[in-house]
C-alpha cells in the first residue's frame, strides 16, 4: 500500500512523519522524494505495513555502516566486493555490560554483524571493522544527543 503524498516536499534535511489513520500505527514518512509506511507488527495491533521505528533505526545504522565502508575501501582501492549489515536490538541488564556507564536496570543493545566479501587480509578486514565504528549514525548513537521538541501550529 503506498503512503498518501504530501502536497510540498519538506525541505532538505527535513524528514516528515504524519499518522495515515489506517490502522493504529501506520505512519506516512517522506524524506525529500522517498515515501515510505512504518507500521508496527499485526501481533501488537499493526497493519504491518512497514518497518517498526526500531527497523528504521537499526536500517539507518546498517546503511550508513555500509556506505562508510564502501567509501572507505573505494578510496583505499581495497579489494572489497560487496558489504552486508545484519542488526538486532534488544535490551539487557545493565550488570551484564562491563563497559556500560549505566549500572541498574535495563540497557539498549544493538548487535552488528558486518560480512565482508573480497580478497582482503587480515589487517584490511581489521581496519575496516575499525571503520565501521566511525559511521556518522553509529557516533550519533554513542554521543550525547539533545533532542528539543516544540509544538507546531497546525497546517
Amino acid at each position: 500500500m503506498m503512503a498518501e503524498t504530501t502536497t510540498t516536499a519538506p525541505a532538505f534535511g527535513t524528514v516528515v512523519v504524519r499518522e495515515t489513520r489506517r490502522g493504529t500505527f501506520q505512519q506516512e514518512i517522506v524524506a525529500g522524494a522517498h515515501h515510505l509506511l512504518a507500521d508496527e507488527p499485526k501481533n501488537v495491533g499493526g497493519l504491518d505495513s512497514g518497518p517498526g521505528p526500531y527497523d528504521l533505526l537499526l536500517a539507518a545504522l546498517g546503511a550508513c555502516t555500509s556506505m562508510t565502508l564502501r567509501l572507505y575501501a573505494d578510496r583505499k582501492k581495497l579489494p572489497l566486493t560487496r558489504v552486508e549489515v545484519r542488526l538486532r536490538h534488544g535490551s539487557i541488564y545493565a550488570t551484564d555490560c562491563a563497559e556500560c556507564e549505566t549500572k541498574e536496570g535495563m540497557i539498549d543493545r544493538i548487535e552488528r554483524a558486518i560480512t565482508l566479501e573480497g580478497d582482503l587480509d587480515a589487517g584490511q578486514r581489521a581496519q575496516l571493522m575499525d571503520i565501521a565504528d566511525k559511521c556518522p549514525v553509529h557516533r550519533t548513537l554513542k554521543s550525547e544527543i539533545d533532542i528539543r521538541t516544540v509544538e507546531a501550529p497546525a497546517a
